[in-house]
């Protein structure tokens, strides 16, 4: 099967690469603005909170887009929250679930946010600024993620759950945080999991049935428990063999578990979840060029001008996307062929085309028959791209990214780095001047 175009046509594809050059990332507002409404519709017993993991992509015109679809955003460090903000988004839309709290809690930007604390020791810091008062304007209300026992993810460097993932507050040491938040003189308003980046639905169906004993337990103790957070990691289809998570399939057995909470416990749990790549992957195609081809005794080899310094996925993961040849010059009587796709880096390991999750082997892919000046278009790249490459490597720039909006126009919304802007933070001292 020969992969296609998602929301670009091949003229668009030939405009915006004599435009902006390549390589080029280019997203869909429309296709960001329909996988919003999707997430939001999600069924639910009483309120969703959808909140956009900004990792995945966290460019300011996709935070906007997703911001005026009335998304909240879920940030992984201090300095996303600023970005957020930066980028015109609400702190009191902000939740900031982080492997390392910021230095500088006091910030005026930071102290507006809610922080979901990750470990016992997160507990302690946070308790040593903030316990028993409301200086700066905090309240004694906070939030805690639990490592539930149990993960699932596309791969196993994608799984954040179970004894292997440092994530969360291990759930057998729950009741020494319950301990910790006690003499800290806080009370629990949101219980949050995550198991892990394109997770099995089952899992996370259970670990939501799991997340409400722990949630029971606070409401045992008294805390005004208001919101289960079951994080992200929603699978969504990059290749056509892929599929993709049915939010209302496992919405309406979350709504039925929230309901029976509600009746065991006179408590109204709100929802809430965040997803990156169900938003934004399919909305973000990456536009590169055919710089060369060889030949060896086993493969056809096509090489391009982007690589690990745009995609890392396939590198990473052995991770799959869609790729369509574009001619540069419009070709009626087209031929298909197998070829191993490879990237612009010295790396050997620099392929688009790898063994299904196994970074360590080649694999081919039947594309439309290709020649050196042709496009080629690599699909699904709108999640952990961008936002996840080895940027500068061999010292390549960032590449431009382009937003297609809802009139089909585009806007450049990331200027292609220059090698002056690479090196402008490199110092060289005097004595090897």
């Amino acid at each position: 099967m020969i992969d296609e175009l998602r929301f670009l046509t091949d003229d668009d594809v030939r405009y915006i690469a004599e435009e902006s050059g390549t390589p080029v990332f280019i997203y869909s507002q429309r296709t960001l603005e329909e996988q919003a409404q999707k997430a939001l519709e999600m069924p639910n017993a009483f309120g969703l909170t959808v909140r956009y993991a900004m990792k995945a992509n966290p460019n300011a015109s996709i935070l906007k887009i997703l911001d005026m679809q009335g998304l909240h955003i879920d940030a992984s460090s201090g300095f996303e929250v600023e970005r957020a903000v930066k980028a015109g988004i609400s702190p009191e839309k902000i939740l900031l679930t982080s492997q390392q709290l910021p230095d500088n809690l006091y910030e005026d930007f930071l102290n507006k946010v809610d922080i979901n604390l990750t470990s016992l020791e997160q507990i302690r810091k946070y308790g040593n600024c903030f316990s028993g008062t409301d200086v700066f304007g905090r309240d004694n209300k906070i939030s805690i993620r639990v490592n539930p026992g149990l993960g699932s993810g596309g791969t196993n460097r994608t799984n954040v759950g179970g004894p292997s993932s440092s994530f969360g507050i291990w759930y057998e040491n729950f009741e020494d945080a319950l301990s910790l938040i006690q003499d800290y003189e806080f009370d629990v308003k949101r219980l949050h999991t995550h198991i892990g980046s394109g997770s099995d639905h089952k899992v996370w169906e259970k670990v939501a049935l799991m997340s409400l004993e722990h949630a029971k337990r606070l409401v045992e103790l008294g805390h005004p428990l208001e919101i289960l957070n079951l994080g992200g990691g929603y699978k969504v289809g990059r290749m056509a063999d892929e599929e993709s998570i049915n939010l209302e399939e496992s919405g309406n057995m979350v709504k039925k578990a929230f309901e029976r909470f509600y009746d065991e416990t006179g408590v109204k749990l709100r929802l809430e979840i965040e997803p990156g790549t169900f938003l934004v992957a399919n909305a973000g195609s990456l536009v590169t060029r055919i710089n060369d081809i060889v030949k060896t005794s086993d493969y056809t080899f096509v090489k391009t001008d982007t690589g690990m310094t745009e995609v890392t996925r396939p590198s990473l993961y052995g991770a799959q996307h869609p790729l369509v040849v574009v001619p540069k010059e419009k070709r009626f009587d087209r031929f298909t062929k197998d070829y191993v796709v490879v990237g612009h880096c010295c790396e050997s390991g620099d392929i688009l085309t790898p063994e299904k999750g196994n970074p360590e082997k080649l694999n081919t892919r039947t594309l439309g028959e290709t020649k050196i000046g042709d496009l080629l278009v690599v699909e699904g790249v709108g999640a952990y791209c961008s936002s996840m490459s080895t940027k500068n490597y061999n010292s390549f720039p960032e590449a431009a990214e382009v937003l297609i909006d809802k009139n089909n126009v585009a806007h450049i919304v990331r200027k292609r780095q220059t090698l002056k802007q690479i090196l402008e933070n490199e110092v060289v001292p005097l004595f090897l001047s």
